[in-house]
């Protein structure tokens, strides 16, 4: 419990004594986004507070400076994705360049699927819309439906074909 305790108060002197200091690099390494700085300052005393590992004054300098660099990249990462992500979702995927008129919006593409799933038995609507819209597995669709495994898996298989069929043709 001692040893916990001389713990806490190294990293309280730390914190007191170099918080600013350890921000402002964060900062510039960030590019002066403050909040998410003074976020990953925090969270690496906050780790060090809850580590349970024995940390020396000669030691914690070189711990704090590792974790942020790690924060760092780990939020530079994060900040990679959501780029890349971004720029997939507004139309450069991969580089290929698309024609605005080309790209079917998600309303669009939901009414075509529609259309599909219309020229379907009963039967096959059924368990095509179980199995899309609730996510449900064969056998749940058969017990759901009180339909046999094998007739439930060919009427499945079927609708799909077909559904597949039509969209493939109202897009091309």
């Amino acid at each position: 419990m001692k040893d916990r305790e001389t713990n806490f108060s190294v990293i309280a002197d730390y914190y007191k004594k170099h918080y600013e200091e350890v921000q402002l690099f964060v900062a510039k390494q960030l590019k002066q986004r403050g909040q998410e700085a003074e976020d990953i300052v925090q969270n690496v005393f906050l780790r060090l507070m809850t580590m349970g590992r024995m940390i020396t004054p000669v030691t914690l300098p070189c711990l704090v400076y590792t974790m942020v660099r790690n924060l760092i990249c780990d939020d530079w990462r994060h900040h990679q994705c959501i780029t890349e992500y971004e720029h997939y979702i507004k139309g450069g995927q991969d580089g290929l360049d698309c024609d605005p008129m080309s790209v079917y919006s998600a309303a669009e593409t939901l009414e075509i699927l529609e259309r599909g799933i219309a020229r379907l038995t009963e039967k096959q609507r059924q368990v095509y819309r179980l199995h899309i819209y609730k996510g449900m597995k064969v056998g749940e669709i058969s017990k759901a439906l009180d339909m046999r495994y094998k007739s439930t898996e060919h009427r499945l298989g079927i609708a799909r074909r077909e559904v597949r069929a039509f969209v493939k043709r109202a897009l091309a």
